[in-house]
């Protein structure tokens, strides 16, 4: 029996609705509703799209947004200089800084100057830390969004082998966190891994995030596990792949995120929530 989708979009849709109906109720009560600051530098075209996307996804939940389009050239020094003003906004509680950002931009300095308590990516070392620590506060979007996806289906965690194909530090790394923290016993693999088939066949669950399309191959996959595929690459002829044989593993797997449909809708999703979670602290009392 096939495996069973794992719908992403449907989750999301979940979660952008009860955002709504949060911001509705705040509205009634004449409170101002969450306020989200994107910015992006450069004219690339992928990063243009995420950017028009998420500032509908703010408008579909009510929440107020403004995106800062700046030139290629803008320096760092007038991107930190933009990223103190808005730290300094009151009707600001979430900054976003579209990445890849022009070689000329270091972005660990530009993550680092975020204001932690603003950070809805959840990459800031802050963040990042107290996610280490086991006392998440603004978590990192797309493992976050992943752990709602498990949940959804009623994924079970404590004794449960959890493989982590990949090791950056937006996916890989705080997914590991992530896993750890709600109970699994994990294995992360990265490009200096030996015998990846081994640990991707001992997985329970698997999370492949690196970008290399048809990586891992179905035959890997354990029988009964549930494989969520975070790769989204487009081929020559415009389709979108993910980074595992998706037809192979869904013969194997319980159940298996499609790519596109899965991953993405969650990471958005979660962006508004870290959003309002923001908010919501730092409203506490007001």
């Amino acid at each position: 029996m096939p495996a069973h989708l794992i719908d992403g979009k449907a989750v999301a849709d979940q979660v952008l609705s009860a955002l709504k109906a949060q911001a509705g109720a705040l509205a009634n009560q004449a409170r101002r509703t969450p306020g989200l600051a994107v910015i992006l530098v450069g004219e690339d075209a992928a990063s243009q799209i995420y950017v028009r996307k998420k500032r509908e996804d703010c408008e579909r939940v009510g929440f107020a947004s403004q995106a800062f389009m700046l030139p290629s050239e803008t320096t760092q020094n007038e991107l930190l200089g933009l990223i103190d003003r808005l730290n300094d906004d009151t009707g600001i509680d979430g900054i976003l800084v579209q990445l890849p950002l022009p070689g000329h931009i270091d972005p660990e300095t530009v993550i680092e100057r975020i204001d932690p308590t603003k950070d809805v990516d959840g990459f800031h070392p802050y963040n990042v830390g107290r996610l280490a620590l086991r006392v998440p506060s603004l978590r990192p979007c797309t493992p976050f969004g992943i752990i709602k996806l498990l949940d959804s289906i009623g994924e079970t965690y404590k004794g449960r082998h959890a493989t982590v194909v990949g090791a950056s530090n937006i996916v890989g790394r705080p997914m590991a966190l992530e896993l750890l923290l709600a109970g699994a016993t994990v294995t992360i693999c990265h490009r200096f891994t030996h015998g990846l088939a081994a640990h991707v066949a001992a997985a329970d669950i698997l999370v492949v995030a690196v970008g290399k399309p048809g990586l891992v191959l179905g035959d890997w996959v354990k029988p009964g596990s549930t494989v969520v595929d975070v790769g989204m690459n487009r081929l020559t002829d415009g389709r979108l792949i993910g980074d595992v044989d998706f037809e192979g593993a869904r013969k194997r797997a319980a159940y298996i995120t499609p790519v596109p449909g899965g991953v993405g809708p969650m990471t958005r999703a979660m962006l508004l929530h870290n959003t309002m979670s923001a908010y919501l602290a730092r409203t506490a009392g007001a």
